[in-house]
């Protein structure tokens, strides 16, 4: 008797991002994870753990930071990467700003001057393959991206000479010094990976939530209150009942009004929505119509 299994659209999901952190692995000499302990890259080490179950992950996971993180975020960062027994490196944004590679700017924010500090890490630890939890539903300029995005020697990406990946075969081919950007998450939309994150238990934190926090209304986004945002003149903080739909740096990243407290709850509340997180939570984003393929061909995530 023949049986026949039919995957769920989730299942589909994960399978297909489990093959692509396999074949990384296999590949690869020096691949690494970006890892904020933002949502996507919480579901992509629980891929990668799953993917290598029970061996450990073979590679380490890298946080590009800002230095103007919510310390909620960087707590559980640390929590999630010690539970799952991989290395975390940091490549600090203050290093390049006291280098002088980079020049701070408070209006501005650091959010744009992260990819100087992104491109010396790769550099500085050679890695030749780095997994991003970009997805093709967040942005225009990320939907033209493939699974595997060639990157040369200086970092860049050229939208029109992107490789083909017919039948999911993917060329990961480069010479010293260029790299590969992977995105096993690039077919996934936000409501899969909320109903993923339910589905599967996975522990975030706790600003992908409802909670009352001070903020103050900016640019058509709440900006929560902290000591990386100065209050400009006639500015009024406001304790609001809210959540984070994305979480970066907190000079830039906007929550949303909700009384979301459960994934399930969460789940809902994103199958109403029809403005992607990106688009309606952050500032750094609204720059141009081409602002993100701009940073894109810089070499930003």
């Amino acid at each position: 008797m023949t049986v026949s299994y039919e995957l769920t659209h989730l299942q589909g999901l994960e399978a297909e991002a489990v093959h692509i952190v396999r074949e990384v692995a296999a590949t690869f000499e020096r691949p690494v994870l970006l890892f904020s302990g933002g949502k996507d890259s919480v579901v992509m080490l629980h891929l990668a753990t799953k993917a290598f179950w029970p061996a450990p992950v073979p590679f380490p996971v890298l946080h590009i930071d800002t230095g103007h993180n919510f310390d909620e975020v960087l707590s559980f960062r640390d929590l999630a990467v010690e539970r799952a027994g991989v290395r975390l490196i940091v490549g600090r944004v203050q290093d390049d700003i006291d280098s002088g590679a980079v020049a701070d700017d408070p209006v501005a924010g650091r959010n744009r001057l992260q990819t100087t500090t992104l491109l010396r890490t790769i550099g500085e630890h050679r890695f030749d393959a780095v997994f991003g939890g970009a997805r093709r539903d967040e942005e225009k300029a990320r939907a033209k991206e493939r699974v595997f995005s060639f990157r040369d020697r200086y970092g860049q990406w050229d939208p029109r000479g992107q490789r083909p990946e017919l039948w999911n075969l993917y060329n990961g081919r480069h010479k010293p010094g260029e790299h590969i950007r992977v995105f096993p998450l690039s077919n996934w939309t936000e409501l899969d990976i909320w109903r993923y994150i339910r589905d599967e238990g996975i522990e975030l934190p706790p600003l992908y939530y409802a909670h009352r926090r001070p903020v103050v209304a900016r640019d058509g986004m709440l900006l929560a209150v902290t000591r990386f945002l100065p209050l400009l003149a006639g500015e009024e903080p406001v304790s609001s009942l809210v959540r984070f739909r994305t979480v970066g740096d907190a000079t830039c990243t906007g929550c949303v009004e909700s009384a979301a407290a459960t994934p399930d709850d969460v789940v809902a509340e994103v199958a109403a929505t029809r403005v992607t997180e990106r688009g309606a939570t952050r500032a750094d984003d609204r720059i141009s119509a081409a602002g993100m393929e701009d940073r894109k061909r810089e070499g930003y995530f």
